[in-house]
């Protein structure tokens, strides 16, 4: 049970002691990926319908974040967050190399926007992500006693949520960070800068694809 809510490590870590579990990790790549006027198309549909397609959607995401060795870190109505560079990854099949966190959460990030818009396209509706991430340190912990969660705090998690609420629709930005370190491998847009609620000018880039030289990539 414990394995379907937590990363193994902490499951094991969790299991075996009593105290406070928490770390600090100087680099990590986080992701917030939202749903676009998730308001008005819950507002549009019948509660199970809603229900229905929260769980449809975001169940993809879990594959395909375990497809590139990583692990979600929680939902939040309607969103997704999902971090690189924690934790050992147990058994995990890669689909990239391991220690490239940040290109396996901007492949994820290509990846789930690909699948959005095949599945709004067959559908029929105006259903969209806007994607955010941002790399940096963060604290990680478990919070509860009885209903346990794994979170991530710090200025990189916030500065990736703020960066996602400026995106627009099917748009993907990252910091300047994360563009530093992987410029090399996707293609790029920008710079250029957003204003984030209580974080004033941030310089993002637009996330455009993988870079010709590395194609074809399956997504």
């Amino acid at each position: 049970m414990l394995l379907n809510i937590l990363p193994a490590p902490i499951a094991r870590r969790l299991k075996n002691s009593q105290g406070i579990i928490a770390d600090g990790f100087a680099d990590v790549t986080v992701m917030f990926a939202d749903i676009v006027d998730f308001t008005r198309i819950s507002a549009e549909l019948p509660p199970k319908a809603v229900v229905e397609l929260l769980n449809e959607v975001f169940s993809e995401f879990d594959a395909q974040a375990e497809r590139h060795g990583l692990k979600k870190i929680k939902t939040v109505g309607d969103a997704y967050m999902v971090a690189g560079g924690l934790l050992e990854h147990d058994g995990v099949n890669f689909a990239v190399d391991a220690r490239d966190y940040t290109g396996a959460i901007l492949r994820l990030a290509l990846e789930m926007r690909h699948y959005v818009r095949r599945f709004a396209g067959e559908r029929g509706m105006d259903f969209a992500i806007h994607i955010g991430v941002c790399s940096g340190p963060v604290v990680a912990g478990v919070i509860g006693t009885r209903k346990f969660i794994y979170d991530l705090w710090g200025d990189t998690v916030n500065t990736a949520s703020r960066i996602s609420d400026e995106a627009r629709s099917g748009i993907i930005l990252v910091d300047a960070t994360t563009y530093r370190r992987s410029r090399q491998q996707f293609e790029y847009e920008g710079p250029f800068n957003v204003v984030g609620k209580g974080k004033g000018n941030i310089e993002v880039y637009r996330l455009i694809d993988v870079a010709q030289h590395l194609w074809p990539v399956t997504v």
